[in-house]
């Protein structure tokens, strides 16, 4: 790019453009590592919100951006490479960006854009609840819509970069990206390794500023009369004041990156819950003051109309993708082993936290203050909406990622995971996390155990997700910190402060959730009892894991998994034996089964290794269930014959369960369930006259009708003597019996049948014929005998007929036994 010298940033910005339209997407990535090098603060600043929209794209969609999502290396290396360099935490962008924080510019980012629950918060002049949003909320002077914050070059790069995962999905059609090898997932790793790294401090900006290190944001006053979630204006400007004071000490500048980022991923990526829900986790004191100001808001003020739709139907509307979830999973491992990665004397020392680094401080506080409450409402909201199907493995593995801190340490991380034994007893030293986690493990817990029971456990997919769960929570020890967190929250309490408890939770109004973080609190039954009122309410009825009803319910899944692992047995006993096939079917010549019917599950797609590891799975999971609620072989054995008694039942029984009116069969809230978790199912079948049943796709049409035809004549001039020859009780009857008379298909239907075919009358049937892989394979056998044994066509359908009446009547021999003609 030549540019004169001295360019005004409108000619900047102009020939960038022009170079967007003329120039290979790797030339654009050098000229701009080139421009950011080159110009100043000043000019580079005018390029900046445009740089960033061309990166991710408009947040309207009208611009795609550079596709992260979709850019991988095996299919553009150039572009992908391109595209890691220039984005790296050390590359180019990042050097922008630390040049225009030097100069505390700042850029405007649009209320609209964010997350549900905030945006509706702050229209309805109510605080919202994460401090970084306190003082970056900007309106216009003018009056309008243009409600927007105000935020630091390095703040609106990493909005752009976050909500990218949120919007920018619903304009990306027409490709198939995969979700952990693109440019995306590989940016969120980095940034998260270097702003939150596992080993020592954020490394310093690299570029060239003469004032020294890149300042902090400065505080910044609200431009309307806000309040926060239980916080009076007093407190509001208390928090005010304490900032400047946080900022100015140079130690807190080290991690302000880190905690911006940490932030803004949780925001973006986790708040999307109503804000009803969020009033539910608020004390009775908190509310009051809350409503007290929204009262006492004077009328002439500006109140901001109402945004189009509604808060309720964005929260219902709002779906995360498996791609979303994945991310988040990503985020929760790291922040598991960033906050591992402390050390135990630093542990030791919490209670004198004015002695630890600002780095050890948020190791200390990540998981409780940033990510545990919105991740627990996240979750409840994807337990509640996921569909049910195998997709729901990624909302599982990230749920049980956050359960399992202790599978993040670092030390134990480098050993190589084959090293260790199975089942790996859960060390007392995450007693406490599990007991101020409770409801991660307890109410999730039994939101999946409602799941599974609704879940076709015969799909080889649903079967491993329930091993998993299972396999997890019976991980020695844990079952018995659960259970201690229960006995520990039903304790008796005389008084149950309604403020202080939520305090425990939420950070008061700092702009750093450290500068608000309070001593911890000892009396274990105390800070569970905050744990599961604060996500829940002071009105909340908790539902025991290890009570009486839960145990009912697994008693039920218990039951599920023996009637699956039962239906899945009798899959693998439909797979044919090769001592009962025809000759054709050896050759893959036979007609498939016509009345073949899905059964409500992908196992019979998967073949006989799948089966076994589905009743694997089955059987572990019913194992590990057993040893986390302590069944005992006595209540698995009734189990077993409850279900083998229900096995010889009549037919009646083996069908879903209905109810039959004036308007006919009904199907019952249980039968509607059995069909679902392909228990049973009603037997659809096609009991008409084989011969014509609709033309398939693998069926030449015109030999259809034709072989059609010629069965109808040779059954109508020769049926007498097809009867009398299989009314023989000689070998000849039996032979001519199993060529000519349709096996009898066992019907399991409530309704009578009104087909006018008899199976048993003896006829020939051709339309085999006309299958195309029949011809295909006739071709190939008259082709191998013509050009390798020399044989005429008449002699090799000779040799054909032979072996195949030689093979008939080994069959009839072996099945003698069965005789369809007689009565």
């Amino acid at each position: 790019m030549s540019l004169p010298g001295g360019p005004q940033p409108s000619y900047l910005l102009a020939s960038l453009k022009a170079d967007c339209v003329n120039k290979p997407f790797h030339q654009r990535c050098q000229d701009l590592i080139r421009v950011i090098e080159d110009f100043p603060a000043k000019e580079l600043h005018a390029i900046f919100p445009w740089l960033v929209e061309q990166v991710f794209g408009s947040l309207d969609g009208s611009i795609v951006g550079w596709n992260l999502r979709c850019l991988q290396e095996k299919i553009s290396p150039v572009d992908f490479h391109s595209t890691l360099f220039f984005l790296d935490p050390s590359g180019a962008m990042m050097k922008l960006i630390y040049k225009l924080q030097a100069e505390e510019y700042r850029y405007d980012f649009p209320v609209s854009f964010l997350p549900g629950p905030v945006r509706a918060s702050i229209q309805e002049r109510v605080l919202p609840e994460c401090p970084f949003y306190h003082n970056k909320i900007q309106f216009p002077s003018s009056g309008g819509l243009g409600l927007h914050l105000s935020l630091n070059a390095f703040e609106y790069f990493m909005f752009h970069f976050a909500i990218f995962l949120i919007i920018q999905r619903n304009f990306i059609t027409g490709q198939l990206c995969n979700f952990s090898d693109n440019a995306y997932y590989i940016l969120v790793e980095k940034y998260l390794n270097w702003f939150l790294p596992i080993e020592g401090n954020v490394p310093p900006p690299h570029f060239s500023n003469p004032g020294g290190a890149v300042p902090s944001p400065a505080p910044r006053s609200p431009s309307i009369s806000l309040t926060s979630y239980g916080t009076s204006p007093s407190l509001l400007k208390r928090h005010i004041s304490h900032q400047h004071l946080v900022n100015a000490d140079p130690a807190a500048q080290e991690i302000w990156r880190s905690e911006t980022l940490l932030q803004i991923f949780v925001e973006m990526w986790l708040h999307h819950y109503s804000l009803e829900m969020y009033h539910k986790m608020q004390s009775p004191h908190a509310k009051l003051e809350a409503l007290h100001h929204r009262l006492n808001v004077s009328s002439t003020s500006y109140i901001s109309p109402p945004l189009p739709g509604s808060l309720h139907s964005y929260q219902e509307s709002f779906q995360p993708t498996e791609e979303h979830v994945l991310l988040v999973r990503v985020l929760v491992k790291h922040l598991h082993a960033f906050a591992n990665s402390l050390r135990p004397e630093q542990l030791s020392s919490a209670a004198h936290s004015h002695t630890q680094s600002p780095m050890e401080e948020l190791k200390r506080v990540v998981i409780p203050r940033f990510i545990q409450p919105k991740l627990y409402i996240f979750l409840q909201h994807c337990f509640g909406h996921w569909p049910l199907d195998a997709s729901f493995r990624a909302v599982l593995e990230m749920w049980l990622s956050y359960v399992q801190p202790w599978r993040y340490v670092p030390e134990r991380s480098s050993s190589p995971l084959s090293n260790e034994p199975q089942n790996r007893a859960v060390p007392e030293k995450w007693t406490s996390f599990v007991q101020e986690n409770l409801l991660m493990y307890t109410k999730l817990f039994l939101r999946y155990l409602n799941r599974a029971i609704r879940s076709d456990l015969v799909s080889p997919k649903n079967a491993l997700m329930l091993f998993r769960v299972a396999k997890v929570f019976s991980q020695p020890n844990l079952p018995e910190m659960i259970q201690k967190g229960e006995q520990l929250l039903l304790e008796p309490e005389p008084v149950m402060p309604h403020r202080q408890h939520r305090l425990l939770m939420s950070p008061s109004l700092g702009g750093s959730f450290l500068s608000s973080w309070q001593p911890p609190i000892t009396d274990a039954s105390f800070k569970i009892k905050s744990h599961v009122y604060s996500l829940e309410g002071q009105d909340f009825q908790y539902t025991q894991m290890f009570g009486s009803e839960t145990r009912n319910q697994v008693l039920r899944l218990a039951q599920m998994i023996i009637q699956a692992k039962q239906t899945a047995k009798s899959i693998s006993d439909q797979y044919p034996d090769t001592g009962s096939q025809t000759l054709l079917s050896w050759f893959g010549l036979n007609s498939p089964d016509l009345n073949t019917t899905y059964t409500g599950n992908d196992l019979e797609e998967s073949g006989y290794d799948s089966i076994r590891k589905t009743d694997e799975h089955l059987e572990k999971a019913l194992e590990y269930l057993s040893q986390i609620f302590r069944l005992n072989s006595a209540q698995l054995s009734q189990l077993t014959v409850n279900f083998g008694h229900a096995q010889d039942e009549s037919q009646r029984n083996q069908l879903p369960d209905f109810e039959q009116n004036e308007n006919g069969i009904v199907l019952t809230q249980l039968g509607r369930q059995q069909i679902i978790n392909g228990l049973r199912r009603f037997d659809i079948q096609y009991l008409g006259d084989p011969e014509l049943q609709p033309i398939r796709s693998y069926e030449n049409a015109t030999l259809v009708r034709f072989l059609y035809q010629l069965s109808s004549v040779l059954n109508e001039r020769f049926g007498s003597t097809f009867a009398s020859l299989c009314r023989r009780q000689d070998f000849l009857g039996r032979f001519c019996s199993y060529h000519l008379i349709s096996r009898p298909v066992q019907r399991m239907s409530p309704m009578p049948s009104t087909s006018t075919f008899d199976p048993t009358v003896p006829r020939i049937t051709l339309r085999f014929f006309a299958n195309y892989r029949v011809l295909m394979y006739l071709v190939f056998f008259y082709f191998v005998c013509g050009s390798m044994m020399s044989m005429g066509p008449v002699s090799c359908t000779l040799f054909l007929l032979f072996v195949y009446v030689f093979y008939a009547a080994v069959m009839t021999l072996l099945t003698e036994h069965w005789r369809p003609h007689q009565d």
